[in-house]
């Protein structure tokens, strides 16, 4: 099921998707689709390395070879 969400965008903005969906024969929505979902994952991703580094600072893991020492 499909949700339809209005955005309004600054002009320029609106003239480069506009263009890029043009050039990748896509439209503007599977474009945006596509920006949204990478943001997402990327979100997704930073709060998982914030919290894991968290957690690995406690347990003496400051550096990459602290892991690379405890997995060798």
């Amino acid at each position: 099921m499909r949700a339809v969400v209005s955005v309004s965008f600054p002009r320029e903005l609106a003239s480069e998707i506009n263009r890029l969906a043009k050039e990748s024969g896509r439209t503007r929505s599977e474009l945006i689709q596509e920006a949204l979902r990478a943001y997402l994952w990327e979100e997704r991703f930073r709060k998982i390395t914030r919290s894991t580094r968290a957690k690995a600072k406690k347990r003496g893991f400051v550096t990459d070879e602290d892991v690379f020492k405890a997995v060798s």
